[in-house]
């Protein structure tokens, strides 16, 4: 254990963010049914994105201290995360939903333009129950290892 005490500050996030997807994955199909092609999928619940960024935020707090330039950086980087995650990409499926629209309303060839997706964001819940799992699972890792 000695010898991964000095990388626990990334393979802690590593394990949560992986863990959240396989969560997600697990909700996805009990929802959609069977798709291994869904297996990385983004959106839906939980936001795997914000528990790794909480995650290596805690992590990088728990391992280096609070004070640290790391942890000021690792913060900064998961704020932008989730505000990417949450906000960002819902304006980019809005975006979608318009274009998909003015395609339907015009007299358009629809082959030259395919649908585009129109969720590609995370709903709230989904952020905050991600940034939940981030935080949970890390203090119990890090306390644990």
């Amino acid at each position: 254990m000695d010898a991964i005490r000095p990388y626990l500050v990334f393979l802690v996030p590593i394990t949560v963010g992986l863990g959240t997807q396989l969560v997600k994955f697990a909700i996805f199909t009990m929802k959609h049914g069977w798709k291994p092609e869904y297996m990385f999928t983004h959106g839906h619940m939980p936001s795997a994105h914000t528990a790794f960024a909480v995650s290596l935020a805690v992590s990088v707090g728990w391992y280096e201290g609070v004070t640290s330039g790391s942890f000021a950086v690792a913060a900064a980087l998961a704020f932008v995360l989730v505000d990417d995650a949450a906000r960002i990409r819902m304006y980019l499926g809005d975006q979608g939903r318009y274009l998909n629209m003015l395609v339907q309303q015009l007299d358009i060839d629809e082959s030259k333009f395919p649908r585009l997706k129109e969720r590609v964001g995370h709903r709230v819940s989904e952020v905050i129950v991600g940034g939940l799992i981030g935080l949970i699972a890390t203090l119990l890792l890090a306390a644990t290892l």
